[in-house]
């Protein structure tokens, strides 16, 4: 169980986030939407231990993962909205250096684990520089995900894809769930609402959690962007 509670962050004194408060758990799938600036990719960035907010907690199964740097890095795993590649090096460079040191098995995994089911074993040695952006988030996914963490945080995920590209990362986000993984992820894109098991709605620095009724998925949807 992930618990954020209370957390709050300024630039320059400037507030971006003032409050935010939720909970979520294995199997759900959490989009953030809200205005460019609302504080979506902050947050993001708090939760990957990227940014130190100035008060607040986020605990993981009652362990502060702000104070445990060793545990943060077991249990999350973030992709950036940004390519965080390396253009001159290949795929299987890549994945050489983020397998490195965890105890994993990369050969074990390019024939049946996360970067075989990413299809990244059938470009490991072509360089990033030469990949489409579909072939690079899901590198990027297979390099994020090699320690196995329990919660997944995207920046974005379909953003700049080709609609089959975009098929495929939904597909995935939505087997992560199905595993029991916790997803979490910003975007703008209303095609992403439907895999979402609940939305985080930001608005004047803190979030509210709502989840779409069964019966009436488009009509909440509608509702909550016209709240935007």
């Amino acid at each position: 169980m992930l618990q954020v509670s209370h957390i709050a962050k300024n630039y320059r004194k400037n507030p971006v986030l003032t409050d935010v408060n939720f909970t979520a758990g294995g199997g759900e799938c959490i989009g953030l939407i809200g205005h460019n600036g609302c504080g979506k990719s902050t947050l993001l960035q708090i939760l990957a231990g990227i940014l130190k907010p100035d008060s607040g907690s986020v605990l993981f199964n009652g362990e502060d993962l702000l104070k445990n740097r060793k545990r943060l890095e077991a249990s999350v795993g973030f992709v950036p909205q940004e390519n965080p590649l390396f253009e001159d090096a290949t795929a299987l460079e890549h994945l050489r250096l983020w397998y490195s040191g965890t105890g994993c098995s990369l050969s074990r995994d390019l024939r049946e684990g996360l970067p075989a089911r990413l299809g990244v074993d059938t470009f490991l040695d072509r360089r990033v520089s030469s990949l489409s952006g579909g072939m690079k988030k899901r590198l990027a996914l297979a390099c994020t995900l090699c320690r196995k963490p329990s919660v997944i945080l995207m920046d974005e995920p379909a953003a700049a894809l080709d609609l089959p590209g975009k098929a495929q990362i939904r597909a995935f986000l939505g087997e992560l769930r199905a595993e029991g993984k916790l997803v979490i992820f910003a975007t703008h894109e209303e095609a992403d609402f439907p895999l979402c098991t609940s939305l985080l709605v930001f608005q004047n620095g803190c979030v509210r959690k709502e989840s779409p009724a069964d019966t009436d998925r488009k009509g909440f949807y509608d509702h909550i962007i016209s709240e935007l």
